[in-house]
């Protein structure tokens, strides 16, 4: 029933101009940052694990404003699964179109890291053309059908659970689909390896060069970024990767990490901070959470 509540609730909202909601967003991000001492406790440690040299103060300041970007795509998730996508499509600047329309008929792998923006850049993609892409179970089923439902509106998308491995996938890329892929959560190393994010060696999945190599897919990274107050967004395709996969899975992986850590240090409040991202440690060393 809470769940349902707080559904209809965020229905209610999405009615509300997009400058209201971006506010409420904020205050909400505050009321959660105030409230949830353990996700709290997370993104404190994972930036004292990858910004050293910040202060305390810093930190502390950084963890809030992320908490607020946080509150603000909770609440603007009701745009994405409820507005016209003629509405969606006005709040977003595009850059770099011209790299998306090159890969228009290849096999492409959209690199898509857990910025707050991200699920924004996938409803715009998902309104152009159709894809495939993973995505993790909720514990609630209720919301888990809500999230499928909301990101497949548009077009004939087909999204699979992680659990479901990459058969599925592989199988819609060879069929034309491009493949949306958010590749920078700890999955353990079962398919990947211990592989430095800021320095700190991250389980990583070496995935991105292997279905690359699989599929002959090109790899185009895009990252959005919300906008302040009531700007929007903006959706930034950036040129495909050359010499890409290398051969070398650990050096391409790598590559990935490096792109991501670079985009974070121009938006360090917009990425997914409250995520165990050192979850998975290397043998005998101890857990940092």
């Amino acid at each position: 029933m809470i769940a349902r509540a707080g559904v209809f609730l965020l229905w209610l909202l999405h009615f509300l101009p997009f400058r209201v909601q971006a506010g409420l967003g904020n205050l909400l991000g505050l009321l959660l940052h105030a409230l949830a001492r353990r996700r709290r406790r997370i993104a404190t440690i994972n930036l004292r694990l990858c910004f050293p040299q910040m202060s305390e103060a810093e930190r502390t300041r950084l963890v809030r404003r992320t908490f607020q970007s946080f509150g603000r795509a909770f609440i603007e998730r009701g745009i994405l699964w409820w507005s016209s996508a003629a509405y969606i499509s006005s709040l977003i600047r595009v850059e770099g179109e011209e790299h998306f329309n090159a890969i228009r008929g290849q096999p492409a792998i959209f690199l898509t890291p857990h910025f707050v923006g991200m699920d924004v850049g996938g409803s715009w993609i998902a309104q152009r053309m159709d894809v495939v892409c993973v995505y993790s179970r909720q514990k609630s089923r209720y919301l888990s059908n809500l999230m499928l439902r909301g990101r497949t509106r548009f077009g004939k998308q087909r999204l699979y659970s992680r659990q479901q491995g990459l058969r599925p996938v592989l199988k819609g890329m060879r069929e034309g689909m491009p493949f949306i892929y958010p590749t920078d959560q700890d999955q353990t190393v079962k398919d990947g390896a211990f592989i430095p994010f800021f320095g700190v060696p991250a389980a990583t999945m070496t995935t991105v060069p292997r279905i690359a190599k699989m599929t002959g897919a090109r790899v185009l990274p895009c990252i959005t970024r919300v906008l302040p107050g009531g700007e929007g967004y903006r959706l930034t395709f950036y040129p495909p990767w050359e010499n890409y996969p290398s051969g070398d899975d650990i050096a391409d992986t790598r590559r990935v990490n490096e792109f991501i850590e670079q985009r974070v240090l121009e938006m360090p409040e917009q990425y997914f901070w409250l995520h165990k991202r050192f979850k998975t440690r290397p043998a005998g060393e101890k857990s940092f959470y």
